[in-house]
């Protein structure tokens, strides 16, 4: 059995200390229908966030 993910958009955004809510939210809501959020500071400069959708 293959498992894949596949990268649907990635975004650059100014990091808020309450943003990993967002994602908590979308990622319960829209696991049944495959999708995935993934949220990381971007190393270069840590006031972006990089938001990726996934589908799994």
């Amino acid at each position: 059995m293959e498992s894949r993910i596949e990268v649907l958009s990635t975004v650059r955004i100014e990091y808020t200390d309450n943003l990993y809510k967002v994602v908590d939210t979308l990622n319960r809501t829209l696991k049944k229908d495959d999708y995935m959020f993934g949220l990381a500071l971007d190393p270069e400069d840590q006031n972006q966030a990089v938001l990726t959708i996934y589908r799994t």
